[in-house]
């Protein structure tokens, strides 16, 4: 059975908050209550409590009941019924809108504000070198061709005040196994000094491109603290070249001695311990100071051209040996198929470690080309090297590294190919040969 419906009596109370109404009121104005649900007065002005069903009690959808207290049998002293005592207040149902009514609208809901792009950092997919469509997996290959993608070391290049360097795999490698460390620092007096080293990892050893990275980075460590303490740099050179062995020789463990049977051209002796050679150059206190193990070069180019070239190390090759035990030319030596095969090396399965240091005094500017095989095999002679480097090497040292690199890509790129060019300044240029060795 449906409620009765009617409006409220004015000046009649809300019986939800008890706030006045108006006769035409049908929902309290102060809390909601809809009012049209409530039974008119039984039996004359006799007040009833009207009382909001629970949601279980409901017996329908929307449906609404009102339900009247039992009036107290004891009458009053007027005759009428007493209305029960106050129950203990609860807190009123929700109000029950009206249908008719559309409610207000709710508040938008906040919309986040869009962030720029550049600002929120995006995991960029690599995509394939080889096939240009393919992802590039956390190994290193593509997912579409399985192609092995360049690694970091693959291309390396630094400049560094006056000094540069340019490192690359190569077109036939597989991995760049070459290294190279770049610094500059202070003498005891204040003037610069500037250091380039460049390792060549064995590659017939194992784990060759470990034992580059970790000469070149020993040797440059040690020079850089032993320089600014005063020590000569021929000699700081040769502590130098000890501390990069101790290095690689770190690297081998308990690794057994290994077979030094010999290879052909571009191969060196079959070594079971990380192994690598190494040259350096420091330009200091108007001296030039190499170190070299192996085969790896240091060139001088003078800057004007006019006096000559000159390679400022030897091998520890087979063909050096040949060359100095007068057995052969030099022509005939590096024409050999073992011309390659080095002699001296870094790393446990070396022979007697020998250090190779060298002082000159140059006496007009020029440049320094620090190399590895790679690079000397496509300009094996002074004058060749002279013509490759560009003019401007002085003023340039990082555009001509990268020169002389490509010249080797050009050639073929049999080999990783590393060089550190290091301009070096003289006051006044003379007319010499070009530099005085000091021993």
């Amino acid at each position: 059975m449906s409620p009765q419906m009617h409006r409220p009596a004015a000046g009649s109370l809300c019986p939800a908050c008890a706030e006045p109404l108006e006769e035409d009121d049908r929902f309290c104005g102060a809390c909601g209550q809809e009012l049209s649900a409530l039974s008119p007065p039984p039996g004359g002005d006799r007040p009833t409590l009207a009382v909001s069903v629970p949601p279980e009690w409901r017996t329908g959808p929307g449906a609404e009941a009102s339900v009247p207290a039992e009036p107290s049998s004891s009458p009053s002293s007027s005759g009428d019924f007493e209305l029960p005592p106050p129950q203990t207040p609860q807190t009123p149902p929700p109000p029950v809108a009206d249908p008719r009514i559309a409610p207000p609208a709710a508040p938008p809901a906040a919309v986040p504000q869009a962030v720029p792009q550049a600002s929120v950092p995006q995991a960029v997919a690599k995509v394939c070198v080889a096939c240009r469509s393919g992802h590039v997996d956390p190994d290193g290959y593509c997912e579409n061709c399985g192609h092995a993608q360049p690694r970091e070391r693959d291309h390396m290049e630094r400049e560094l005040g006056p000094v540069a360097a340019v490192s690359d795999r190569g077109l036939r490698h597989h991995r760049n196994e070459d290294a190279f460390a770049i610094s500059t620092t202070a003498l005891p007096d204040g003037s610069p000094a500037v250091v380039a080293v460049v390792c060549d990892g064995v590659s017939s050893a194992t784990r060759p491109d470990e034992a580059s990275l970790a000469a070149a980075g020993a040797a440059n460590e040690l020079l850089l603290t032993a320089l600014p303490r005063g020590i000569h740099p021929e000699q700081a050179m040769r502590e130098a070249i000890v501390a990069a062995a101790t290095a690689v020789n770190s690297l081998a463990g308990q690794a057994p001695a290994g077979d030094l049977a010999e290879h052909g051209h571009g191969s060196h002796h079959q070594l079971n311990a990380p192994a690598c050679t190494i040259v350096a150059a420091i330009s200091a206190g108007g001296l030039l100071i190499v170190g070299w193990v192996g085969d790896s070069r240091v060139y001088w180019v003078p800057d004007d051209r006019e006096g000559p070239a000159a390679r400022l190390t030897e091998d520890d090759s087979w063909a050096a040996q040949m060359v100095a035990a007068g057995l052969m030319n030099e022509r005939e030596a590096y024409a050999d198929e073992r011309a390659h095969a080095i002699t001296g090396w870094l790393g446990a399965d070396a022979y007697e470690l020998e250090p190779h240091t060298a002082a000159f005094k140059p006496d007009r500017s020029g440049v320094v080309v620090v190399c590895t095989d790679g690079l000397w095999n496509y300009a094996e002679g002074p004058d060749e090297m002279a013509r490759a480097i560009p003019a401007d090497a002085a003023e340039r040292p990082l555009h001509s590294a990268q020169v002389l690199v490509g010249h080797a890509l050009d050639g073929g790129g049999h080999d990783n190919v590393t060089v550190a060019v290091l301009p070096f300044a003289v006051a006044r240029p003379g007319a010499g040969s070009g530099y005085d060795r000091r021993v």
